[in-house]
């Protein structure tokens, strides 16, 4: 028994369109920010085809410039994941910055403590602690969220300011290099032992093995997520609290692992950014933004880019990272201020945060009409009316 035609039409109409526009939402959003910033750009007498020309070329205009880019990327990716991972359980990760700093310094400490060790032993012993170091900072707010109700926004954003703090201590006085003769001391560490430094995959580049690295956490946390029982729970307690709670799933654990594993990824990334590093120390210029270059606020703009999918992230954190390699040369290029390259960033969040809204309503409405055409094939028009419809008004 075959379809009728006003399902195949609805089907047609509803599903094909909505997932249309769940697809394209994301790059309009993008094309819409860039059409604004070249009214700016038009507006401080700049020429926007010479100021995009600029910045394309200089992110992708070689292999010089695509592995900056790469490397550039591979922080945003690492936090981008862990902001999906807190996403799907439905809270919100504002503490990667804090999170990069103390990976970077639990792994710091330890390549101190052990230099001797060989590298094979010593580059898993440095991520792994890095990796703790930004799971226990991601824990702190999980507890305090799911025993406590506490705000994790809140929470995460004060604990970013400790870790500034503690960074700005341990490199001023534990950790500090005391080699340095002069009138003070530099608040960074010694050269740390070349035996942890991340190998270069392609001689003459900047590309190291954290660029391969961080695409297999995407991979293995997309695998987790849709792949495993435990991310099922995860997901599962992100969508109801009270439903996984009344199905006997522990919520509040859940709550905090999703927390702990955010952190995780972050921390991983502030090993990334001291042991890939041109210096291959640890240095502070007393601001968080001064060692993680923003990464923890940029990757949650890349996980948004990417739909909250560790895969599309790996595509979007690459994006972003040729936007900030190219803005600082476009700057150069057209004559315009700093802040312009920092709008440009702002004005993709609000986009893409905006038409994020129109996407998910968009995939609401196709998925349940898909699902009934292919649970009731032979219904009469009038059933499948309400088939098609009942559905998509329960989920939005």
């Amino acid at each position: 028994m075959t379809m009728g035609n006003a399902t195949r039409e609805r089907i047609f109409r509803r599903g094909w369109g909505g997932l249309l526009v769940s697809w394209f939402a994301l790059p309009m959003a993008a094309l819409a920010a860039l059409f604004v910033g070249a009214a700016m750009l038009l507006a401080l007498g700049a020429n926007p085809l010479t100021g995009y020309h600029a910045l394309v070329q200089r992110a992708l205009g070689s292999m010089n410039s695509l592995t900056a880019t790469a490397i550039k990327a591979v922080p945003l990716l690492l936090v981008g994941v862990g902001i999906c991972i807190a996403f799907r359980a439905n809270v919100l990760n504002i503490g990667g910055e804090g999170q990069i700093v103390m990976g970077g310094l639990a792994s710091t400490a330890v390549a101190l403590a052990v230099p001797k060790l060989p590298g094979p032993v010593l580059i898993p012993l440095v991520l792994l602690a890095g990796a703790a170091g930004g799971a226990l900072w991601g824990a702190i707010p999980g507890a305090l969220k799911a025993y406590f109700n506490v705000n994790e926004i809140l929470s995460t954003i004060m604990l970013n300011i400790v870790a500034v703090q503690v960074m700005n201590y341990l490199l001023a006085g534990p950790l500090v290099d005391r080699s340095f003769s002069g009138f003070s001391l530099i608040p960074q560490t010694k050269r740390l032992s070349p035996h942890a430094d991340l190998p270069v995959l392609i001689n003459g580049t900047q590309l190291h093995l954290g660029a391969v690295l961080a695409v297999l956490v995407a991979v293995a946390v997309y695998a987790f997520l849709w792949k495993t029982g435990l991310g099922f729970r995860l997901r599962a307690v992100g969508l109801s609290r009270e439903a996984s709670s009344y199905a006997g799933m522990p919520v509040k654990r859940t709550i905090v692992l999703a927390l702990t594993l955010a952190g995780a990824m972050a921390g991983l990334a502030g090993v990334i950014l001291v042991f890939g590093s041109a210096s291959h120390r640890m240095v502070t210029d007393g601001t968080a933004t001064g060692f993680t270059g923003s990464a923890g606020f940029n990757g949650i703009v890349a996980a948004l880019f990417g739909g909250l999918n560790p895969l599309w992230t790996i595509v979007s954190s690459f994006i972003f990272g040729g936007l900030l390699v190219g803005g600082d040369f476009m700057q150069i290029a057209v004559q315009v201020p700093t802040a312009l390259i920092v709008a440009l960033n702002g004005l993709v969040v609000v986009f893409v945060v905006s038409i994020e809204y129109v996407r998910r309503r968009a995939r609401l409405r196709a998925e349940p009409v898909w699902e009934a055409a292919d649970r009731h094939p032979p219904l009469e028009p009038a059933a499948t009316n309400s088939v098609s419809a009942d559905p998509g008004r329960g989920q939005e």
